[in-house]
């Protein structure tokens, strides 16, 4: 929508001044904070060894489709992802003050709701960048960037209406039920966009963009209060964090597989003497049938997820938990689970 009315220069300069604007605020009216207790060292291997693990790994995705999969390039991408996942796990059990403490993966509902937010950011991403461009695409839909932007606003829609009935269910049910449910729905809306011809218009789309926004909705609110009340109070930062790493790399490496699946399905169909718009529908297809293969597996997660106490705090710390789907929120509710565990 931005590109739209300002163009990419406007959208670039919109960026800049929105940062500095945080910036600005968080230097007035955020209050310095310190642990006397922790050591002053700063992780700096680590940085760098995850750096390395995903950038090569998010770059062979990409390009593995135009370099070959089995291409030297790829190959050698791949190698220095898994070495330097390695050599990661090696510095964190040695380092004072390690980036991750390697003992919260041993948890295993911090795991598993991590695995949660993983697939649900990953996939709702992947899809809605598809879409974005199959929906200005010519030979489809033919939007502007501002229609495009307007027709995905239904997934907003449905994850804000959904984000309030998310701890109710959650109580009724069970955070792991609600999961599961979550993630069959959202499988359910991928499978739909699956079925996608070259002669479906926009309203086709609407009511699995609806279900797959709804989904994701009911999963990642009991994840990510999981995440955070199945750990201590002092390690809820920590938990916090690692569910927010893999929100960001699900929807990196998502977002990178289904644009690799999509422009090559598209150049094999058009090499194969297809229409464009049999092309990209094909792409557009096959990438949500992946995607729902992976929402899929989220159901199948939800199902072996360790049981955790329910949270017992405000119904908008829970509303929040529920809508906040780029941040794990460390709410009082979460805090007081969190101290309950600490006691036990």
């Amino acid at each position: 929508v931005l590109v739209e009315i300002t163009g990419w220069q406007g959208l670039f300069w919109i960026d800049a001044g929105v940062a500095v604007l945080c910036m600005v605020l968080t230097f007035i009216t955020v209050t310095e904070s310190r642990d006397p207790n922790r050591p002053r060292s700063i992780d700096y291997a680590g940085t760098v060894l995850v750096a390395l693990t995903l950038a090569p790994f998010i770059l062979a995705v990409s390009k593995g489709g135009a370099w070959g999969w089995f291409s030297l390039a790829t190959l050698a991408c791949f190698a220095v992802a898994v070495a330097s996942g390695f050599a990661f796990v090696a510095v964190e059990r040695r380092v004072a003050v390690p980036m991750l403490d390697l003992a919260l993966l041993r948890n295993r509902v911090l795991v598993g709701a991590t695995i949660a937010i993983l697939i649900g950011a990953g996939t709702i991403n992947g899809l809605m960048y598809l879409l974005s461009l199959y929906f200005q695409d010519p030979s489809t839909l033919g939007f502007s960037p501002l229609q495009a932007g307007l027709a995905t606003l239904p997934a907003t829609v449905g994850l804000v209406v959904i984000a309030p009935l998310v701890p109710k269910l959650a109580a009724r049910f069970g955070g792991r039920q609600v999961i599961g449910v979550g993630f069959a729905v959202t499988t359910a809306g991928f499978a739909i966009v699956g079925f996608v011809q070259p002669s479906w218009r926009y309203l086709a789309f609407l009511l699995p963009l609806i279900a797959i926004a709804v989904g994701m909705g009911m999963s990642n609110g009991p994840a990510s209060s999981a995440a955070t009340a199945s750990v201590s109070a002092e390690q809820v930062g920590a938990a916090s964090g690692v569910s927010n790493m893999a929100r960001y790399v699900g929807a990196a490496v998502a977002t990178a597989l289904a644009a690799t699946i999509y422009a090559t399905v598209t150049a094999n169909r058009t090499a194969a003497g297809k229409t464009a718009s049999e092309a990209l529908s094909a792409g557009l297809a096959l990438a949500s049938w992946v995607m729902a293969a992976f929402s899929f597996a989220g159901v199948l997660m939800a199902l072996v997820m360790a049981r955790h106490r329910a949270a017992k705090g405000t119904v908008h710390d829970s509303a929040a938990a529920a809508a906040a789907h780029t941040h794990t929120l460390p709410t009082s509710a979460t805090l007081v689970v969190a101290r309950v565990v600490r006691d036990e």
